[in-house]
């Protein structure tokens, strides 16, 4: 993933990545207390995990919807502090992350990864942010004074030294923590702190960039965060060094690296349903501009789609399965933004934003018209059927085109990607204000 200079920024080396005196439960069952991430909790999970544990971190996270949830989830925060149910690591680390399960084997590494503007090329975007998401987690960490869940970046590692050393720490250490959650997933960490592993941590992470696989929202808070503590902080002192300067929290936030390379991740895709379009209507009005084959089920769509190569979307409202192949070149070619790249326009999802919604069906894939399901196509055919609707079933993008795309600073479509397996929410804290 290359890096581009803009001579008006300062541009960092590379990627930064700091130790921080990491918080942790201190509880018999660390699994009760953990949650997938904020934004992947259903509203009738919230129930499940609150029951699981009184101190379940989806008391953190999703405090609620009253005007003074933010305050409470500092509060709640304070109070897991100082009773002990949260504590303080003593020494500075970075931690050493594995997820494992059936067919499943992640390892990354956590730690303060030094913010970096998107012109810097050093944490690419891949997505763009909605307003909304960033005040919600902007009100939330700025009352909190916390990072509370790790964002996911993926860098290209190529065998470094920063991989080496974390399967080394894997394969020969016993972990500071583990638990396994109810997914079937085994989580344990470890802390790195001797001084000589760190530096050659460091040292290979400085040639690298890093792409945002999940927690785009939370990243432009860590930079909104960032920018109001500079817009209030005084002025470099003529004895404080540019390197002492850069200590301030606010400049970093909380991540979780992994090297695509040793440990490429998961790309599963984001469905949508379109309430209140009809399946007999949405294809009739497809029928114009795609080639459609009708199934005679759900599964036998699937497998189809699975089969396809170019755009191809399978459209079902749980009674038939009707998938849509081979646009009408022309019709595609007029649709799709012409200062696009090519490899942004064949993407499935720019031909759904830009094609299939407005064009052929007259909607934006904004989210008051259209609903997204992440990853279960049967899931989505439910909600279809519950709102009179369509489902429309995609395949998951390729890494690839993913990292290629944002290495050209474009921008996929909103909700394209779903990078797995995300970190699990609760395992690690990290305190903003000067840490007990």
């Amino acid at each position: 993933m290359p890096r581009m200079a803009n001579p008006e920024l300062p541009v960092p080396d590379g990627l930064v990545l700091r130790p921080f005196r990491g918080v942790r439960f201190a509880v018999d069952d660390l699994a009760e207390v953990t949650s997938p991430p904020y934004d992947l909790i259903a509203e009738n999970d919230v129930r499940g995990l609150l029951d699981a544990h009184p101190n379940n971190v989806v008391r953190l996270i999703l405090p609620g919807a009253d005007r003074h949830r933010y305050a409470e989830a500092r509060e709640i925060l304070r109070s897991w502090l100082s009773s002990g149910v949260l504590i303080v690591d003593e020494t500075p680390a970075v931690y050493i992350y594995e997820q494992t399960g059936e067919g499943v084997l992640q390892r990354g590494i956590i730690g303060d990864v030094g913010l970096a503007a998107p012109e810097q090329r050093v944490i690419l975007p891949h997505e763009d942010v909605m307003p909304g998401p960033v005040a919600d987690r902007l009100a939330l960490m700025r009352t909190t004074e916390a990072n509370l869940e790790p964002i996911f970046l993926l860098y290209e590692g190529r065998g470094g030294a920063a991989t080496r050393l974390v399967d080394r720490v894997a394969a020969t250490r016993p972990p500071l923590t583990e638990a396994e959650t109810q997914d079937g997933l085994r989580h344990r960490l470890w802390a790195v702190t001797d001084p000589a592993e760190l530096a050659e941590l460091g040292g290979d992470l400085r040639a690298r960039s890093a792409l945002i696989a999940d927690g785009h929202h939370r990243y432009a808070t860590y930079r909104a965060l960032q920018a109001e503590r500079r817009a209030t902080r005084p002025p470099t002192r003529a004895t404080r060094s540019p390197e002492e300067d850069a200590l301030d929290p606010w400049d970093f936030g909380l991540a979780l690296l992994v090297d695509v390379d040793a440990y490429p991740p998961e790309l599963k895709a984001i469905h949508r349903v379109v309430p209140g379009l009809a399946l007999d209507e949405a294809v009739a009005r497809a029928r114009g501009a795609w080639q459609v084959h009708e199934h005679p089920d759900l599964a036998k769509g699937l497998t189809a789609l699975e089969e396809t190569t170019g755009p191809a979307f399978l459209l079902s409202d749980g009674d038939s399965a009707h998938l849509l192949t081979d646009p009408d070149p022309c019709q595609l070619e007029h649709a799709m933004p012409a200062d696009r790249s090519a490899r942004w326009r064949a993407l499935n999802t720019s031909v759904l934003a830009e094609f299939l919604l407005p064009k052929v069906w007259g909607m934006r894939d904004d989210e008051q018209r259209v609903r997204i399901v992440h990853h279960d196509p049967e899931a989505a055919v439910r909600l279809a059927r519950e709102c009179g609707g369509t489902a429309v079933l995609l395949n998951p993008l390729k890494v690839d085109d993913v990292l290629a795309v944002a290495a050209q600073g474009e921008r996929v479509p909103r909700k394209s990607t779903s990078f797995g397996p995300k970190p699990r929410t609760g395992l690690i804290l990290r305190l903003l204000t000067e840490q007990p």
